[in-house]
């Protein structure tokens, strides 16, 4: 069905469909511009690279993910499933690939009911190579988002692809082929949980597909330009193509059904007739449950304030942390072997092993210090010199003097990269002392 509203959805599928597709290839900041590097643990987002440590952000991201969920929900009802959601993404594509090789949909059902011969194996055969193509595509794809796409393309065109490599890209590829070319709009009906709560987001005022039974009923069939008032009709004249088109086979004349997925070719098709009538568009529209009983519907109403005032002050919370995180972890840990070492030299020896993470994407060297404790001295094993995003252990001695105190000695030390400053870390060491007597 084509229309404004396909339209829409074909422009969100290619759009959609090219960032999943070409976003691997793409390099920013000298790695690919999103991988998850499992092995290494290491997250490449658009330049920013993520660690375990940083699971936040994969937390406030879902969180924020669910909040849209509610709040785009509340306000125009299933947009996600009717213009986003992967299984509505990719069944278009596959839809596509069938008009292109069998014809629109009276050829599609000649063609089902014909005899086997050349043209229908070319056809059939020709949109099922399409297919598999496409889905093996696609899960070499969702593969390249965890090994990079590059490395990946070069093991596979020498056929030394790793097995769990090969087992996830057919498994998607052939998750894919399923879903799209087969179950479809099944998927919806059937296996999708969203369906099931999306009721409990809409209100009066949510934007949802209707039809306005008060122009409408009631209907009947009639000449065009013969006047349905006088004939005590409304504007529906009940050509039931609203319901031939719908994907999931629902009558949008009964009121909204759980099964609708707001992929609005009913509105297409009845602005299609109206205007082959000469009525107004409409009778079939995007309204609120409000509007259609003469009400002005509530944008600004409680619940999308909610949602809009959360969702606003999480995603500008997680993006000021990311872009003000310091690129620097480090962890200090008391050598458990011993408690402390007295020297000749009448020093107090503590040791330490010094965990440091560099997340910056440039190499620094770096400084141990204790301000606050002027008499202690830092020996650490070797020069704190760590590469891009390296991970090293370090050896640190801190040596006090017998008289610096007694028991155990609070010391804050301060990890500093010697280019940039801001870059720095606080430390804090236990220091045992022997007493007095000791």
């Amino acid at each position: 069905m084509q229309g404004r509203f396909g339209n829409w959805r074909t422009v969100a599928m290619y759009v959609l469909l090219g960032l999943f597709y070409i976003m691997p290839w793409l390099m920013v900041g000298g790695h690919q511009a999103v991988l998850f590097d499992l092995p290494a643990r290491k997250f490449y987002i658009l330049g920013l690279t993520f660690w375990p440590q940083d699971f936040i952000y994969l937390a406030t991201l879902l969180i924020a993910a669910g909040l849209s969920l509610f709040f785009f929900t509340a306000l125009a009802g299933r947009l996600w499933c009717g213009y986003a959601c992967p299984q509505t993404v990719w069944t278009e594509a596959f839809l596509m690939m069938e008009r292109w090789t069998e014809g629109n949909r009276q050829k599609r059902m000649k063609l089902d009911e014909a005899p086997w011969d050349a043209e229908k194996i070319l056809r059939k055969g020709s949109k099922h190579f399409l297919w598999v193509t496409f889905s093996m595509w696609t899960g070499f794809t969702f593969v390249g988002f965890f090994t990079p796409i590059r490395e990946l393309a070069g093991n596979m065109l020498a056929l030394s692809l790793g097995p769990w490599e090969t087992f996830w890209a057919i498994f998607y590829g052939f998750a894919t082929y399923g879903n799209a070319g087969f179950l479809r709009e099944q998927v919806c009906k059937y296996m999708c949980p969203y369906a099931r709560f999306q009721s409990a987001m809409f209100d009066r005022d949510t934007l949802i597909i209707s039809y306005d039974a008060n122009r409408g009923e009631p209907r009947g069939s009639r000449r065009k330009g013969a006047d349905a008032r006088a004939q005590g009709l409304g504007d529906c004249i009940s050509c039931t193509l609203c319901v031939q088109v719908c994907p999931t086979g629902i009558d949008i004349r009964e009121g909204l059904q759980i099964e609708c997925i707001a992929c609005a070719a009913c509105i297409d098709v009845c602005d299609q007739v109206m205007d082959k009538m000469e009525y107004p568009r409409g009778l079939i529209r995007y309204t609120t449950e409000r509007a259609l009983h003469g009400g002005a519907t509530r944008v600004l109403r409680p619940r999308i304030m909610i949602y809009a005032i959360l969702l606003l002050a999480l995603v500008s919370g997680t993006v000021w942390s990311m872009t003000h995180r310091t690129p620097l972890r480090a962890d200090l840990i008391r050598d458990r072997n011993a408690l402390y070492r007295e020297l000749p030299d009448g020093l107090i020896e503590n040791v330490y092993t010094l965990k440091i993470s560099n997340m910056d994407s440039a190499a620094h060297t770096y400084q141990l210090t204790a301000p606050g404790m002027p008499a202690a001295q830092i020996e650490v094993s070797r020069p704190l010199v760590l590469q891009a995003e390296e991970v090293a252990g370090f050896t640190v001695r801190i040596r006090l003097p017998r008289g610096a105190g007694e028991g155990v000695q609070t010391v804050t030390l301060n990890l500093v990269a010697e280019d940039q400053p801001a870059i720095h870390k606080s430390l804090v060491a236990k220091i045992l002392l022997p007493s007095a007597g000791g």
